[in-house]
Formats: structure tokens, C-alpha cells, sequence
């Protein structure tokens, strides 16, 4: 129940935006950039993430950041986020500066909650060679979660982390937070998960998507989230619950696209061709389908 009144909650609260048939967005979550460090599970897939932004941005995509962009419970001193990926958040900058770049926060990075914390780490940053203080993201405002409101039909698409409800990782985030920054963190070294995360507890990350599902049935909303690191895209028969995966697979990134009214969901991988040459591509694994289809409203 208490999973139900927290989307209700980030529903009501939520960022709309309109969009059509002339509009793209693409949803990416759970990058996860850390320090750079051993237990930094973005780094081997950062090379793979600016050859997607680049070719988002060269299309004119819309990124969204579905939550868990940056590490901050093992991190959360940002300058060093900042410092070990700096390339990253140079490509983020231009779809800033180009109003493309819509950053929701998720139960691992929920400190950007805190206006302070935002402008304190997110407004500017200083270069030590020139010894100055440069804009960085300025004006950032990162939200909770995100509707999309078709100018036409009036469909709405519900966009949010999807951590709401979840009790280690929502009302309980805190002691939660204490645990992964001093313990877990070391232990993903060896693979080994914390039991509070839904990628490795199977039986938790059902638990949420089935809440997820209820939610849905009673809002007959369409809804996109991320967290379970699991991605999704329905059935004919099932409900319009559709999950970005995640950007630490090993060599690959999941995210999905809705372009000309249509969605679909792809992966970037990490390939060797012919010559023995690695390579970075692009592949549609579910889709495309009209969005129009999951408007589910009676």
C-alpha cells in the first residue's frame, strides 16, 4: 500500500512535459559513476555511454536520466564523480545548455532532493591547472519523477525511478546508504550484492514490479522506471510497464527511445568485427510499437 501512495505522491508532484510526433527522448538509468576506483561499476562502460550520447545528441534526442545517474551513497563527495568522469558530464553539458537534459533522482543519488546539495556540487566547478571556478550544470534542477502528455490524445506517460515504496530503499535509505558506502561497495569487487538491491534479490525485484503493475491497473497510466536494473518492454498481453535496464551490464547499456510516436528499446554493446576490430553497436531489442497503444484509459 505504501508503494502505491509514493507514486501517487511523485505523480502529483511530477515535471510535465508535452510531446508529439516530431519529439525523442531517450531514457537511460543506474549508471551508477563512481570515483573511478575499483568499485566503480560505469567505468567499463563509459567509452560505450559517450559513443551513445554523441549519436543521441547529433539526433536531436532528449536525455533523461531516470535516477541512480551518480553513486552517491559509496561517493558523496561529487568532485571526485566529477573529476574520474569528466568526459561524461562534458557530453551531459551540451544537452544541458541545449534544454535537453532532464535528470531524475533515484534512491542512490536522492541527495540531489536537497536544493543546497545541487547548487553547492552541480552549479560550477573548479580547475586546479587554471586555478578557476568554471559553470558547470547551472540552474540544474533534478525531480523526482516526470509526465509526458501527448499534445494530441493526451496519453500520459509516468516516468520515475521507481524506488518509491521500496523500504530498504526508500523510507529506510539512510542506514541502507550506511551499509553499501561501508561495507557492500567492497564486496561488489568479488560480485557479491547487497541483499537490499532488487538486481541480485529476485524475489524483491518481482515484489516491486508486481507493485508497479498494480499501480498501473488503477491509473491506467503508462509507466517507465528503472532500479531493478532489469530492462522491460511488454507483451501484447501484459501491462505497459517498460524498464530501462541499466548502464553497468558487462560491455553493455540498455535504454529506450520514443521517436516519431513510437517506442522501442535498444542496447549499445561492445563488439569485435571481422578485421578483430572492437566496436561500439547498436541494436533494437524489443519494438518499435505506436505508443498510442498503451494508452490504456477506458
Amino acid at each position: 500500500m505504501f508503494t502505491q501512495k509514493r507514486l501517487d505522491e511523485a505523480f502529483k508532484n511530477a515535471r510535465v512535459e508535452y510531446f508529439d510526433n516530431t519529439s525523442k527522448f531517450v531514457f537511460m538509468s543506474d549508471n551508477h559513476r563512481g570515483d573511478g576506483s575499483h568499485t566503480d561499476e560505469f567505468t567499463k562502460n563509459q567509452n560505450l555511454f559517450l559513443f551513445a550520447m554523441d549519436h543521441y545528441y547529433k539526433n536531436d534526442f532528449v536525455y533523461v536520466e531516470v535516477g541512480d545517474g551518480d553513486e552517491l551513497w559509496e561517493q558523496p563527495k561529487f568532485k571526485y564523480i566529477k573529476n574520474a568522469h569528466y568526459d561524461v558530464f562534458e557530453s551531459m553539458k551540451k544537452f544541458f545548455y541545449h534544454d535537453r537534459l532532464i535528470m531524475l533522482y533515484g534512491n542512490h543519488n536522492i541527495y540531489l532532493k536537497d536544493p543546497e546539495y545541487v547548487e553547492e556540487n552541480y552549479t560550477s566547478y573548479y580547475n586546479e591547472y587554471r586555478e578557476q571556478r568554471f559553470d558547470f550544470l547551472k540552474g540544474l534542477k533534478p525531480i523526482e519523477a516526470l509526465v509526458l502528455k501527448h499534445r494530441k490524445t493526451g496519453q500520459e506517460i509516468f516516468v520515475v525511478h521507481g524506488h518509491q515504496g521500496d523500504l530498504a530503499n526508500d523510507q529506510l535509505w539512510y542506514p541502507t546508504m550506511l551499509s553499501v558506502k561501508y561495507f557492500w561497495r567492497f564486496m561488489h569487487s568479488f560480485g557479491i550484492k547487497s541483499p537490499a538491491s532488487p538486481t541480485k534479490n529476485v524475489y524483491k525485484r518481482h515484489k516491486i514490479e508486481k507493485n508497479f503493475n498494480k499501480w498501473i491497473l488503477k491509473n491506467r497510466k503508462m509507466l517507465i522506471c528503472g532500479h531493478t536494473h532489469r530492462f522491460k518492454f511488454p507483451r501484447t498481453d501484459e501491462l505497459p510497464y517498460f524498464n530501462t535496464g541499466c548502464c553497468i551490464y558487462p560491455t553493455t547499456i540498455t535504454a529506450i527511445e520514443i521517436e516519431d510516436d513510437r517506442v522501442q528499446i535498444v542496447t549499445w554493446k561492445m563488439r569485435v568485427n571481422q578485421e578483430g576490430i572492437l566496436h561500439a553497436r547498436r541494436e533494437v531489442i524489443r519494438g518499435s510499437e505506436l505508443v498510442g497503444k498503451y494508452d490504456i484509459r477506458e
